[in-house]
């Protein structure tokens, strides 16, 4: 069974959709999502530089922008019955939505825009951050940056839990990391997945009563606990929720192991997921979809299952 997964914030580079463009059809493409979006995403995706990308407001469309033009390329004359189901990290999971047929692609470029502007906001009201914490007893690092003010946002499996909260906290992290972890401070602009985005929670849960989401046609599974979600109506719901709420990664992979996953295919801009999976998913082969000249190795991979 191979998984699909939807990197999340943090995994966009500068010029990263470049060589993807030079396809017309993927041009195209992206002109589309950038017209639902209210962004240009071409020049946000080539010649906007990194600070630009990190902004919320940028970086939520842009990412879920390439990873479903990825899929689009990658499922191109590729039986669907191949995949067997799709997840998403954080703001990717708005990516497999779409991925499922919940949403369709533009509803999850207005989707992701109505939560990356409600996001950037929340962001704005308060100065936080996030660091990524590896190493530790999930349990005794949860503690650990408990006694700081700080809180879980991300439980990502293999070791790794990114922690958010205010920056005066996160530099004493840094400076009073738990004995045998290390603490690395993340480029992102907010504590997402806490309480400091209840705002953004709010807004969006008003936003999205304008969406009409389809039940999934593909197996997927969600962030909040990683079980499987077979209601559309609901799996909204829960992209509304996962703003202010940990990211269950690690469940997710444990969900993926136990219903038989053999192979991983991460869409652009990846390398993060697959490296998580390197991980918590020992042995499972996997491919991270950065260029186009990928594609050949991940349809390799979803050919075995045919």
């Amino acid at each position: 069974m191979i998984v699909i997964v939807c990197p999340g914030q943090g995994s966009q580079t500068p010029g990263f959709l470049e060589p993807w463009l030079a396809d017309e059809a993927s041009r195209s493409l992206v002109e589309q999502f950038s017209d639902a979006a209210g962004l240009d995403l071409i020049a946000h995706g080539t010649v906007s530089d990194a600070d630009t990308i990190r902004d919320t407001a940028v970086a939520q469309p842009l990412i879920v922008a390439a990873g479903l033009l990825t899929l689009q390329r990658l499922l191109e004359g590729v039986p669907r019955e191949t995949v067997g189901g799709i997840a998403g990290h954080s703001v990717g999971e708005i990516t497999a939505a779409a991925g499922a047929g919940i949403l369709s692609p533009d509803d999850a470029m207005q989707f992701v825009s109505e939560r990356a502007v409600a996001m950037a906001q929340a962001a704005a009201a308060t100065p936080t951050g996030m660091s990524a914490v590896l190493g530790g007893e999930p349990d005794e690092v949860v503690a650990h940056v408990g006694e700081l003010g700080l809180q879980p946002a991300n439980y990502n499996g293999g070791g790794q839990i990114v922690v958010a909260g205010e920056l005066q906290p996160l530099a004493r992290l840094a400076d009073e990391p738990l004995p045998g972890t290390r603490v690395i401070p993340l480029q992102v602009a907010g504590a997402f997945h806490t309480t400091y985005m209840q705002p953004a929670r709010d807004w969006l849960a008003a936003a999205s009563a304008d969406f009409t989401p389809s039940d999934p046609t593909l197996t997927i599974w969600t962030n909040k606990d990683g079980r499987v979600v077979d209601s559309g109506a609901e799996f909204v719901e829960l992209l509304v929720g996962q703003v202010a709420n940990p990211v269950r990664w690690d469940l997710c992979m444990e969900s993926f192991a136990a219903a038989g996953v053999t192979g991983i295919i991460e869409l652009a801009p990846a390398g993060a997921l697959v490296g998580l999976a390197r991980r918590g998913l020992k042995g499972v082969p996997s491919v991270a979809i950065k260029t186009p000249d990928d594609l050949s190795a991940a349809r390799d991979l979803l050919a075995q299952q045919a």
